[in-house]
């Protein structure tokens, strides 16, 4: 017994969703005057490995903004070199319909990625008499250049409300959701760390990133961007198996129970207070970013339970 969903094989990518952007190189850094938090973590560098991303900072002397899964890693430098940039692509090739995102981490991204927004398509304008903006998700293999800076695999998925895409490395999953964090993993985990990404492009629509005003402390506004964008998630979640491609094709079947659980591990996986433990075997809810692993499931659940942008949105 264990996770058991599956793409349905004839559901397709939407292939104006995707860009990828393949390997450029491994920069560091986050460049364009991008800002990190510098949380130590386990293994390598000095206990300094960069997991995770970064919080959106609303004040002027910001430069960049991203919003991502994790807390932020490592500092940012402005004399590292910088990677040669490759032209996008819209689309992979590899990556055409369920069966592919059946066997690949990659693919399922970008199928995961078609099935939100099918499903913030309907949803948005039914609860928000408000249209809803497809976006791309940018797959990188290194790192690559954003409008928010330098995205790099050690950063994490994030959210750039810039240039307003989603940044990730499919990498993530196995390297550090599963290895660095110890998730459970499962196909969709995947999909609510996308979602979860997703979410903060809901949030962005609705003016909620101009609203954060205070960054840490585990009843900041920061938290609660970060919060809201799991509730979302789990909105869609309650959802998934009703979303279809552009073909009509229902994209996820053989949802189970066991697959919300794996979804809400990974949920706990990145809580502050997990990673903190992790890191330096203390915990102090003063400098959380994010949530602690007991808020982010409960988040999740109550987007999962009520469906409800309403119940989600922690701003009122």
């Amino acid at each position: 017994k264990g996770p058991s969903m599956r793409f349905n094989p004839k559901a397709r990518v939407d292939q104006s969703q995707i860009e990828d952007v393949g390997g450029s190189g491994s920069g560091g850094g986050l460049g364009g005057g991008g800002m990190r938090l510098p949380i130590p973590l386990p293994g390598g560098g000095g206990g300094r490995m960069g997991l995770g991303t970064i919080l959106i900072f609303v004040l002027l002397f910001v430069l960049a903004q991203c919003l991502g899964i994790t807390g932020g890693g490592g500092s940012s430098s402005t004399t590292q070199q910088q990677p040669t940039q490759q032209q996008p692509q819209t689309g992979s090739s590899q990556c055409q319909t369920g069966a592919d995102a059946n066997a690949s981490d990659k693919c399922a991204v970008e199928l995961f990625t078609t099935s939100i927004q099918d499903y913030w398509a309907r949803t948005f304008p039914e609860q928000t008499n408000g249209k809803y903006e497809r976006i791309k998700t940018v797959l990188f293999s290194g790192s690559t250049q954003s409008a928010c800076g330098q995205a790099s695999s050690e950063m994490g998925p994030f959210y750039c409300p810039t240039d307003r895409k989603v940044y990730l490395d499919s990498t993530f999953f196995k390297d550090m959701l599963q290895g660095q964090l110890g998730a459970k993993g499962g196909p969709f985990a995947i999909g609510y760390v996308v979602a979860h990404e997703y979410g903060h492009h809901i949030e962005n629509m609705l003016g909620i990133l101009g609203k954060i005003r205070t960054q840490q402390g585990e009843n900041s506004d920061s938290v609660k961007v970060e919060l809201m964008a799991d509730c979302l998630g789990g909105m869609w979640a309650k959802d998934a198996q009703t979303t279809k491609d552009a073909d009509g094709n229902t994209i996820i079947s053989d949802l189970t129970q066991d697959d919300i659980k794996a979804a809400i591990d990974a949920a706990q996986a990145v809580g502050d207070d997990r990673i903190q433990q992790k890191s330096s075997g203390r915990v102090n809810p003063e400098s959380w970013t994010h949530g602690s692993a007991a808020q982010r499931m409960a988040a999740f659940n109550t987007g999962l339970k009520t469906g409800s942008l309403q119940s989600c949105n922690l701003f009122g």
